[in-house]
């Protein structure tokens, strides 16, 4: 029979249990002494050394703030302008940044995007100083103005072309509220020569009514130019006339008829008759997506003539039938090198 172990010898003894050998651990071996009580029942607390903390890389940076886009950059400031009534409107009632941020997008678009528009000539537009753009006219619905005008815009680096338009134009309300904000004023003579004389770009597209409302069988040929006022505008201000040519326009509205009651209603120079208007209404009214091309021309000088050159009517008329024999070869020339209506 074996001896009661004494509670001393269990750190110093094994037993074998089931054959096995079964290793003792004592309750107070090294490492596992308690911590001296200290007077007043008080425990000393061992010493703890903390491990050093470490900064997560870039905590220490703030992050980064997001940056605004362009075209939220612009939008913002364009409403804070809007808002406070910091922006400015010129004397024919011009508003530049409301142009810019409202209604170039949309037509650019249109430009871009619908009619794919291609440009030739682009170096004979000035970067600075006047000029007289004078330009072919069709369409139904005069959008190769304003093409021509996005044109302009985009290939000088944002000079805007402030174009001559007709009485009827500035009649209707909302149209005239567009033309006046985006640049256009009344086609008389006083009002181009200043322009021209502040160093504006001034379009006209003298055949008027007569080449948008001309029947799609006469497409592509020039109706007359009129008396060349035009003309004597450019030699007063002393500027140099760009004859611009535009391809394409004549197709996006093919004018088979016009109903002339209703135009007389509605105090129109013509109501037009498509193969899609008026029959299928507002769908009728889209524009056929036709490939556009449009060419500036040469630059005629006019500042080699002199102050009385103004009142000689033979050189005034041998001017502009220069510049309208110019627009008719172009396009001739750009007609026979097209081979589709709609891819150019």
């Amino acid at each position: 029979m074996s001896r009661p172990h004494d509670w001393d010898d269990l750190g110093s003894e094994a037993e074998t249990v089931g054959g096995a050998e079964a290793q003792v651990i004592p309750l107070h071996g090294p490492g596992r002494e308690k911590p001296e009580v200290q007077p007043g029942g008080r425990r000393e607390e061992s010493t703890r050394v903390d491990a050093p903390v470490v900064a997560f890389p870039g905590a220490d940076r703030p992050a980064p703030e997001e940056p605004l886009s362009d075209a939220a950059r612009s939008a913002l400031g364009f409403i804070r302008d809007r808002l406070t009534g910091d922006y400015t409107v010129d004397e024919f009632g011009f508003d530049a940044e409301l142009t810019d941020a409202v209604f170039l997008p949309p037509l650019r678009a249109l430009y871009k995007k619908w009619f794919r528009v291609d440009t030739h000539g682009v170096e004979n537009l000035p970067l600075d100083g006047g000029a007289l753009l004078v330009s072919n006219h069709s369409g139904t619905i005069p959008l190769d103005s304003l093409m021509t005008a996005v044109a302009v815009h985009d290939e000088t680096g944002g000079r805007h072309l402030r174009g001559l338009g007709a009485d009827l134009v500035f009649q209707v309300p909302l149209v005239g509220s567009f033309a006046r904000k985006s640049g256009q004023t009344l086609a008389c003579t006083a009002d181009a020569e200043r322009l021209l004389r502040g160093g504006e770009l001034v379009g006209v597209w003298p055949e008027g009514f007569k080449g948008i409302g001309k029947p799609f069988s006469s497409r592509y040929k020039l109706q007359r130019f009129g008396r060349g006022g035009f003309v004597q505008a450019a030699l007063r201000a002393g500027v140099p006339i760009i004859p611009v040519s535009v391809i394409g326009a004549e197709e996006i509205y093919p004018k088979l008829g016009d109903i002339k009651v209703l135009a007389r209603m509605l105090g129109l120079p013509y109501f037009p008759v498509t193969p899609l208007f008026p029959m299928f209404g507002l769908l009728g009214a889209i524009p056929l997506p036709t490939k556009w091309s449009i060419e500036f021309g040469t630059p005629i000088a006019t500042d080699s003539y002199g102050p009385e050159a103004v009142e000689d009517p033979m050189l005034v008329f041998q001017l502009t039938d220069q510049v309208r024999e110019s627009i008719q070869q172009t396009l001739y020339q750009r007609l026979s090198q097209r081979k589709s209506i709609f891819r150019g």
